[in-house]
């Protein structure tokens, strides 16, 4: 019986990481495999060797304070692979942890081969971590065709899969006017999946809510959380006297809400491309501590964060970051949107023209499980 080991770091590389299983499952139902995962692998039959939650960190100096965890978990997880004796370590996003364990594990069982699934981005920064990656990883899954170049300049055996989150899907029909007020329209907000970005900006979030009421009126806030994550994001709403927001976690909810929705306001991320996909504007938003911050832009080579923006060349979607990312300057962008239609149109066409450049004819999730069953 053949097997896989699925190495995970976070939840949105768990949802990816499922997809492409899904997929293998329908010809190769006979895979055995274990996993460092969350709940979509879950979902799938497939067991984790622990919580996923447990080495999911964010930022430089979290990295640092955590160093000692960080290392214990990755001999964990080495070792875990190692007595699974796996055909495939297949490896997806989070490089800072998943990469490091199979560099460790190609030492011990070179023969193992090791795929990966959403290459670093050496277009932002440290291109020469290719010439590194290649002695451990014998093939990359690629999610956008303009990474390519960097891959094949070094010879290092990559595929262009395409992005998941753009591919057309079927969806049961949800009528959401049952689950919120009717009359209403909604603005979709994405605080992030981690506990850290929460925290920062939840209350930057809550306070541009409560200026925007002051003004619009009509407007419900729909807050879109993991499930691990919707308790931390109700007790920021329960602690200030707002009565206009809702928390969805159910996925399936999530997208059609999302598709209703007027604006997006976004944590920096591949929510992004989903938002763009639905046709709905959008602005995004970061902040980090300081000290990170400053090592972050020492070493990153791109002017934009958004992947629209720096596929573009030019702000297409307004970013907010660091000191600009406060409820004042947020409130400043979404009324522009929403008192101009000709910029909500200009928007949304320019996005459009931009990620059909990252689509494949056949679906990725197809496309990288094909991949996957080469190596079997």
């Amino acid at each position: 019986m053949k097997k896989i080991f699925i190495l995970t770091g976070e939840a949105s590389g768990d949802k990816l990481a499922s997809e492409v299983i899904r997929e293998l499952k329908k010809d190769y139902p006979e895979i055995e495999y274990l996993s460092v995962g969350g709940e979509n692998l879950k979902a799938l039959g497939i067991k984790s060797i622990y919580d996923l939650r447990e080495i999911t960190y964010i930022g430089f100096t979290n990295v640092i304070r955590n160093i000692f965890k960080i290392n214990k978990k990755i001999n964990e997880t080495v070792k875990a692979i190692k007595d699974f004796e796996p055909d495939i370590l297949f490896t997806v996003d989070s490089p800072d942890f998943t990469l490091r364990v199979a560099e460790r594990f190609k030492k011990i069982n070179s023969k193992v081969k090791t795929i990966h699934y959403v290459a670093p981005q050496v277009w932002v920064w440290r291109e020469g971590r290719i010439k590194k990656i290649k002695k451990f990883i014998d093939h990359i899954l690629l999610l956008f065709n303009f990474e390519k170049p960097f891959f094949d300049k070094e010879s290092m055996s990559n595929e262009f899969v395409g992005h998941p989150l753009l591919n057309e899907s079927s969806e049961t029909k949800i009528d959401i006017n049952q689950i919120f007020e009717k009359n209403k329209a909604l603005i979709s907000v994405f605080p992030g999946s981690r506990i850290s970005e929460i925290k920062i900006l939840m209350p930057i979030l809550l306070d541009f809510i409560k200026l925007m009421n002051k003004d619009y009126k009509d407007f419900i806030y729909i807050f879109h959380s993991t499930k691990q994550q919707y308790e931390l994001i109700q007790s920021y709403i329960k602690s200030q006297d707002i009565n206009n927001c809702e928390i969805i976690s159910d996925d399936k909810i999530k997208s059609h809400t999302l598709k209703k929705s007027v604006f997006a306001v976004a944590k920096s991320g591949t929510v992004s491309l989903e938002i763009c996909k639905s046709k709905v504007p959008s602005v995004i938003i970061y902040k980090m501590n300081f000290l990170n911050y400053i090592i972050v832009r020492s070493l990153v080579k791109v002017k934009f964060a958004n992947i629209v923006n720096i596929a573009a060349g030019k702000e297409v979607i307004p970013e907010l970051l660091q000191t600009k990312c406060n409820p004042k300057n947020l409130l400043k962008i979404v009324s522009s949107f929403l008192d101009d239609p000709n910029k909500i149109k200009n928007q949304i066409e320019e996005t459009q023209f931009i990620i059909n450049r990252f689509k494949t004819d056949i679906s990725p999730s197809k496309l990288a499980s094909q991949a996957l069953a080469k190596f079997l």
